[in-house]
């Protein structure tokens, strides 16, 4: 499936056509009733695999690289082990992921302890994150109520630019890297910070100008209900004992040694968020909608399931590869997901989007050809859909108290 020179050529048709037939409820009954069983055996071996993955790396390269003859081969083995790290600490965030929709046991106590003390370790407030995740599954594609992952229409991408814009000149290639792996990088810990990329309308409670109002970490802030502040600061708390102990663990081995066994694979497990919710949400094929077309099954199949291959199943555990059924029915277990996707790709037929283009060059090609959303609007209002179109990115705009979204355009899509 390739990145097309403007996506409003795919639309041949209303968007409502190919999701005004999605039957939710005959979609549910042809997936077997025990993919929506989760397996604490199951589960909890999958968590002790990645943990016993992550100490055995820490052990072999703290033990080994040190003493190996010259400073290329420790700074390869080092590159190397902070890659496979961050694969494995992915992995557990995808776990702590799981926790946070139901998946990983019958017991919401034992979800929230486990997801809880996974995200902690791994700088994530996980009750906070939890709340803002559940609105993304409830108004997934929805321009204004969708809390992340929402790009630029066509008159603000055009206005971002002010008189700058010439469309006869392209991006630079290293220009494209640079704000690319900006994105990559930066992405994440922007979002739990000040929650770019959402819509207008993509907070529990109005908005009222105050500095941090949609930062995971301000529990009185506009992301969440009165009823969820506890649970925030709960996460604060935890965030704040993960930061401390690192701070602990430095001072006892150094700070040198803690930046190479948790920083690096910390900055890759940032970068594959990023990658991972970037590439699930973005591309030509799929389209966002305005709230008079939206609808909840229209948004939950504008998501592209992915095929990177063992790194997809083993590490990442079917995240990007079965994203599709993962928002139509969010409390499958992530090992019940192969299954339940293989059943409802005929059902869905041409509702359904998968794309086996690798992973480098899809994110390369997606970054250029989707940097805002376009409409056609001699279609009735609730057939319209807003398709994704290529175009230069648009530049950094100067860093404002209050407009942290500036931070990073939304053509980050975090």
């Amino acid at each position: 499936m390739e990145i097309v020179k403007s996506s409003r050529a795919l639309q041949t048709k209303p968007a409502s056509d190919m999701t005004s037939t999605i039957n939710l409820k005959a979609l549910r009954a042809s997936v077997p009733d025990y993919c929506f069983k989760p397996s604490l055996i199951i589960s909890l071996y999958y968590l002790f695999r990645d943990l016993v993955l992550s100490a055995a790396l820490i052990i072999i390269s703290s033990t080994l690289i040190p003493i190996l003859p010259t400073t290329s081969l420790r700074i390869i083995a080092w590159s190397l082990y902070g890659w496979l790290q961050g694969l494995v600490f992915t992995g557990l965030w995808v776990l702590g992921h799981e926790c946070g929709h139901g998946a990983f046991s019958t017991s919401k106590a034992l979800n929230d302890r486990i997801g809880f003390a996974l995200h902690s370790t791994l700088l994530t407030p996980y009750f906070a994150w939890r709340s803002t995740h559940r609105r993304h599954h409830l108004y997934t594609s929805h321009m204004d109520k969708d809390n992340n992952h929402v790009p630029l229409r066509r008159a603000d991408y055009l206005h971002s630019f002010g008189a700058q814009l010439n469309q006869n000149v392209q991006d630079t290639p290293l220009y494209v890297l640079w704000r690319l792996l900006l994105q990559q990088f930066l992405g994440w810990p922007l979002y739990l910070m000040y929650g770019i990329t959402g819509g207008s309308n993509s907070t529990a409670r109005k908005p009222n100008g105050e500095i941090a109002e949609r930062s995971h970490f301000n529990p009185g802030g506009a992301f969440f209900f009165e009823s969820e502040f506890n649970a925030v600061v709960i996460s604060d708390v935890g965030i704040a004992t993960a930061v401390l102990s690192l701070v602990w663990i430095g001072r006892t081995v150094g700070f040198s040694s803690l930046f190479l066994l948790y920083g690096q694979p910390f900055l890759w497990l940032n970068q594959w968020i990023v990658a991972l919710t970037y590439l699930q949400h973005t591309h030509p094929n799929i389209p966002r909608h305005e709230a008079a077309s939206w609808t909840f099954a229209k948004g939950a199949t504008a998501t592209v399931d992915r095929d990177i291959g063992i790194i997809g199943r083993f590490f990442l555990h079917n995240v990007i590869d079965c994203h599709v059924v993962h928002h139509l029915f969010p409390s499958i277990p992530f090992y019940y997901a192969p299954e339940a996707t293989r059943v409802i790709r005929p059902v869905l037929g041409g509702a359904y989007h998968e794309d086996k283009q690798n992973l480098l060059l899809s994110l390369w090609k997606t970054f250029r050809g989707c940097q805002y959303v376009d409409s056609d609007d001699s279609l009735p209002v609730n057939d319209r859909a807003l398709w994704f179109q290529p175009g230069n990115i648009p530049p950094l705009r100067p860093v404002k108290a209050l407009d942290a979204t500036a931070i990073l355009n939304r053509s980050t899509c975090q």
